[in-house]
């Protein structure tokens, strides 16, 4: 029993304790910095304060997890993010095609306690911290835990804000904006105007389900009564559920900070409001048996406080995919801005414009600019209001968290400050985020200590000499113009391709390329050719004169005409794909990007591949043979298809692939590192979606490695993954490795990206 005398005041229950690296926001963005620390060997406290980690994609908001990919209605190809994101996306679509939230909670929560180096707060708000202003450096931050009443206050000599609202920066006096930049401060046309409003909204979703009975729907009081207050509320409907209603959004008008509770009832009024008028309104019959499933409790939050680093990301650097020397990451989604009267606007809910690819995020965006220890990131990095607009995504937040992560174990390595690192250990920040996986764009890498680059030779026991895909039975109507992507380097070769007329008629067939090669915007014809067809079956051989100087992708490129099918293949190849240039209106694409007026973005086509289980390249035969997927590859400094597929890739017939490595005299190797392919143009949303595979097919799931004495000293099965590590318990001295490699899908080459020895 416990029994205390009366007293005047008490004090609850305090923990101190100390971190190399404190991250305040367990939101996906802190979740991903908090592995790559902890995995670096840095001692993390990770703060978060609901009961659940991830933010907007728990099971609290469940918006769906995206980024450059941007549901492939873009032209980023191969554009998923890599690394911590890419590992829990991967390990999500194996364990939860059917995208089931709470699944998705456990994933998170599995890969964080898993980390010995990270301690986890749950429920645990910040709400001080201690500042040496002489230094202008955060010692310690305090926190509450409302579940077991205690109190916690963490010191360290590194910070990380990763809080969605900046809590921590905007405690420690860091300089930040809020709302949006004037058209003149940079130049940015696209900037908005007072009327459209400075700030995006909150939203509030929810999930109904069918029971197979009659079920009757009483709104609360406070529901909102008449449904035609919103504009759009037409567009509700029994179907959509979740965040398919990311439109339903509030609050741009309000402090995002300090009106969310406000902000959260007038979203429950409007989502209680709408369901009533599903359920009571006459106007939706298939809606008598559905039920409300859930509602959130929380909103999600779109764009607060934006923090001041040493540069400001702008619309510039976004449309024009301006190169930066600290390159630390990527984006891909549209500039995509919201009216900030929300649901409550007559407007489009959103105003997007993509680029023609992806564009850099350099690291002096990361860090305060006057605050010395205190790393930020989410969407809360240095960008202006419009850079954020693309920048603000969870996928590509989520990446900046690991730059940061991986910044902070230089900064402890180092003993320097986080601008320290970009100053005087730049080059290895980026190594260390090119080695854990993360696509740097537009930057070069040197790995002095991968010893298969001192290798002597790489071979394989074959490569694909790519000369033809085999028919099918599946043709199909060109209902929309499709185009064959070919990775090609030099002449280009002739292209033979079947087509069935069903009337007479005129086939145009175009040969593109993107202006920048590691763009895949087809915005430069080369050829055009025409022919006439009668009805039937016809070979249609197609002859370039084009001469590809540099390695690129070829586009050949079908005009729609729906008077003619055309044959296609189910055979796929890594650094392959078929692109149609259809519409995906989820992200404002409509076949074409064309503004009315000059907002500062370009005009061009969209050319965007089918979701699997379509998808198909089309068959064709090519007069010399495409030999762009050698064993050589394995070394270069690329694990995903861009100018190049940059893969080897093994013969369809080679029913046991192997690689060998050889080197001129014994090496010691501790350390493998293997890069699959695990479809980087595949977005693999985490909710809404239904997934057809729980592994890509293109991605290897057998390694078998032997050294010269014809030991196996390493193995890997099962493999879903795109990076994989095989630590060997004593180093091996050896001459040559032989890597098996298999995979199992009967209708798609092995395939590697990289081997990397240490």
């Amino acid at each position: 029993m416990i029994r205390e005398e009366a007293s005047e005041k008490r004090a609850p229950k305090t923990i101190a304790s100390a971190a190399d690296l404190v991250i305040v926001g367990g939101g996906l963005t802190g979740t991903c910095a908090a592995i790559t620390a902890a995995r670096a060997g840095v001692k993390v406290t990770l703060i978060q304060d609901r009961p659940v980690l991830g933010g907007n994609c728990s099971s609290e908001v469940r918006l769906w997890i995206l980024g450059a990919t941007s549901h492939m209605g873009n032209n980023n190809r191969w554009a998923r993010e890599g690394g911590v994101i890419d590992e829990i996306m991967l390990e999500n679509i194996y364990r939860n095609p059917d995208g089931n939230p709470l699944i998705f909670d456990t994933v998170l929560l599995e890969k964080v306690i898993e980390e010995t180096n990270i301690t986890l707060l749950l429920n645990t708000a910040v709400y001080d911290l201690d500042k040496n202003t002489e230094t202008e450096t955060i010692t310690a931050v305090h926190a509450f835990c409302s579940q077991n009443s205690t109190k916690y206050t963490v010191t360290a000599p590194l910070f990380c804000d990763a809080s969605g609202d900046g809590i921590v920066g905007f405690l420690s006096g860091a300089a930040f904006r809020m709302g949006a930049e004037s058209m003149e401060e940079f130049g940015e046309k696209f900037a908005p105007d007072k009327a459209y409003g400075e700030l995006l909204g909150h939203s509030m979703y929810f999930y109904s389900k069918d029971i197979g009975r009659p079920v009757k729907f009483i709104p609360p009081s406070y529901a909102l009564q008449d449904i035609t207050e919103i504009p759009r509320y037409k567009t509700f409907n029994p179907k959509d559920f979740g965040c398919r209603l990311w439109w339903l959004e509030y609050g741009g008008r309000l402090d995002t900070v300090h009106d969310t509770e406000k902000i959260k009832w007038e979203l429950w009024k409007v989502v209680y409001g709408a369901w009533n008028y599903i359920k009571n309104s006459g106007a939706f019959p298939e809606s008598e048996n559905m039920t409300l499933e859930w509602v959130g409790t929380i909103p999600g939050k779109r764009e607060s406080r934006r923090f001041e680093g040493d540069y400001l990301l702008k619309q510039q650097d976004i449309v024009e995919q301006t190169a930066f020397p600290d390159t630390v990451g990527f984006g891909g989604w549209s500039l995509d801005l919201h009216p900030a009267d929300g649901v409550y606007s007559d407007q489009s809910g959103c105003n997007q414009w993509h680029s023609k690819g992806v564009y850099s995020i350099p690291y002096r965006c990361f860090y305060s600019k006057n605050i010395n220890n205190l790393f930020i990131a989410g969407r809360i990095i240095s960008a202006t209001h419009v850079a954020f607009a693309s920048t603000r995504v969870m996928a590509t937040s989520a990446m900046g968290g690991q730059a940061v992560a991986v910044a902070a174990a230089l900064a402890k390595k180092y003993n320097c400050s986080p601008r320290e690192v970009g100053e005087q250990h730049l080059k290895e920040l980026q190594l260390e985020l090119w080695r854990a996986g993360q696509y740097l764009p537009q930057t070069d890498i040197a790995d002095s200590e991968n010893l298969v680059e001192k290798a002597i030779e790489i071979s394989a026991s074959s490569s694909l000499k790519l000369k033809d895909l085999p028919g099918s039975d599946h043709w199909a109507v060109i209902e929309h113009s499709v185009a064959q992507l070919l990775p090609v380097q030099g002449k280009m070769p002739s292209v033979t391709v079947w087509v069935e007329a069903s009337a007479d008629t005129e086939l145009v067939v175009e040969l593109r390329k993107s202006s920048k090669a590691f763009n895949h915007t087809p915005d430069v014809t080369l050829e055009t050719k025409s022919f006439e067809l009668n009805v039937g079956k016809h070979e249609i051989q197609l002859y370039w004169s084009a001469l590809f100087e540099d390695a690129g992708y070829a586009f050949v490129s079908f005009i729609k005409n729906p008077n003619i099918k055309i044959q296609y293949s189910e055979k796929r190849v890594t650094g392959l794909l078929t692109v149609f240039n259809a519409t995906n209106p989820a992200v404002s694409n409509y076949g074409k990007q064309e503004p009315m007026e000059d907002i500062g973005v370009d005009t061009f086509e969209f050319w965007c591949p089918q979701r699997r289980p379509e998808g198909r390249n089309l068959a064709f035969s090519l007069s010399e043979p495409i030999a762009l997927f050698e064993p050589e590859n394995l070394k270069n400094i690329h694990n995903r298809p861009i100018a190049s597929p940059n893969a080897w890739v093994a013969d369809f017939n080679d029913a046991e692939p192997v690689v060998t490595i050889r080197w001129e005299a014994p090496v010691n190797i501790q350390k493998i590192d293997i890069c699959f392919d695990t479809d980087f143009d595949h977005p693999m949303e985490n909710v809404i979606y239904v997934h057809p595979e729980t592994v890509m097919p293109f991605c290897a799931t057998d390694i078998e490695i032997c050294n010269d004495q014809d030991e196996i000293v390493g193995e890997i099965h099962d493999n879903h993954l795109s990076h994989r590590t095989i630590s060997l318990n004593q180093p091996i001295q050896t001459r040559f490795l032989k890597i098996k490699v298999t995979n199992a899908n009967p209708q798609t080459a092995a395939a590697l990206f990289q081997i990397r020895c240490y």
